[in-house]
């Protein structure tokens, strides 16, 4: 280990050792990248996503209760649920003719029960295709849900539902952007569903606890539910946290994940809902902020894009509501979110990545005709992430 990275090591441990963290230092520290050395990266995160406050004394006791807020929604969302599922074929008594599946009365609870199977099959479909190129997401977790796993529970879990639910699934998120898929030209993925093995019983993958994560997002939010993407988001906090070297944080990093992610898309959430797309806080609104940024920095390649009629949503539309999450590789991503999530104006620094991404190819732009420009920005070229990020440093610099 490098003599800078044992100092950078102990910069970290010196802030994070404070009775009461100094918000402004670590942002400052967490900007350079986060060592993933003692699970800093884990615990820095969970300060700048505004799930653990500044008073470490506070620490473990809100520690508890969200972990057990967690519980009571599997309880509540998950678990209840399948038990009446089960409970139906056991016993008919208890089901009324108000309750009965077929009802079509739109408050009864099997209304509900349906038409959360069409979000769980679209979700089902996106957390299958997680990084595909890495093991990671398929393999079996450590910790697994007991709560779900407990085979003392005759309840009908998500797995079995999604092999239950043959209704047809409507895609649950239309293609916004008009020209481009959200998954982006790099993720390759298996062909059919059935070339993953589904783990034995008392075993769940990592997308199964990624799944669960997300539909009980979904529950709790009804208002935005689920809409394709919010998988890649989830993607990277998750695995940042379940391979925290630290046993104690990993064991929870499902709850965890939760929190840290909803807080995220209470930032974010905006650029997933269509109705906002052209209101100042909807994406569209920071699709432009990119091109009048380019224009202030480089106003020759501004004008080229322009008269190649290349908009800006033809790529920063993903670029934007992923947070770059499928532009590079997973341990890139995370590099990326350790500077955005410490920018304390909240993803202006976003624009700045988007823009030096942009001019660090703008020779090949200058050159290129539309179908080539295309294709350079669908699929970035550069894979140096220290690149792009000193450079947009260097754009926020220059104001």
């Amino acid at each position: 280990m490098s003599r800078l990275h044992q100092s950078r090591i102990a910069d970290f441990q010196e802030v994070l050792g404070e009775p009461t963290v100094a918000l402004t230092k670590l942002r400052e520290l967490c900007f350079s990248g986060i060592p993933f050395d003692g699970g800093l990266r884990c615990l820095c995160w969970k300060i700048l996503l505004n799930y653990l406050p500044l008073e470490k004394a506070l620490w473990s006791s809100l520690l508890k209760k969200q972990r057990d807020l967690y519980s009571q929604f599997l309880k509540e969302m998950i678990i209840q649920p399948g038990i009446a599922k089960a409970n139906l074929g056991v016993s008919r008594e208890d089901v009324t003719l108000e309750d009965h599946p077929l009802n079509p009365n739109p408050d009864s609870r099997w209304n509900t029960y349906f038409k959360d199977n069409e979000v769980l099959l679209q979700i089902d479909k996106d957390v299958r295709r997680l990084y595909p190129d890495m093991a990671f997401f398929q393999r079996p977790t450590d910790y697994p849900c007991l709560l779900i796993l407990d085979p003392q529970n005759e309840f009908e879990t998500l797995r079995r539902r999604v092999e239950q639910t043959t209704l047809k699934s409507q895609t649950v998120a239309r293609n916004r952007s008009g020209v481009t898929n959200v998954s982006s030209p790099l993720k390759t993925t298996p062909s059919s569903l059935s070339e993953y093995e589904v783990l034995p019983n008392g075993c769940e993958a990592h997308w199964e606890v990624v799944e669960r994560i997300l539909f009980i997002y979904a529950k709790l939010n009804p208002g935005i539910a689920y809409v394709q993407g919010m998988n890649e988001i989830v993607g990277p906090l998750y695995y940042t946290f379940a391979t925290d070297p630290n046993r104690e944080w990993k064991e929870h990093a499902e709850a965890d994940t939760f929190f840290c992610f909803t807080n995220l898309m209470a930032e974010i959430r905006d650029n997933f809902i269509k109705s906002l797309d052209d209101s100042q806080c909807g994406i569209t609104y920071k699709m432009e902020k990119v091109y009048s940024t380019l224009k202030e920095k480089d106003v020759e390649l501004y004008l080229k894009l322009q008269e190649q009629n290349i908009k800006p949503q033809f790529f920063a539309f993903r670029w934007l509501t992923l947070l770059l999450s499928q532009e590079f590789l997973l341990p890139d991503v995370i590099r990326i979110w350790d500077s955005l999530f410490a920018d304390d104006k909240r993803f202006d620094f976003l624009l700045l990545v988007c823009c030096a991404m942009l001019t660090l190819i703008r020779d090949q732009l200058l050159e290129g005709d539309f179908t080539l420009n295309m294709r350079l920005l669908q699929d970035y070229p550069i894979s140096d992430v220290h690149l792009i990020l000193k450079k947009a440093k260097e754009l926020q610099d220059s104001k």
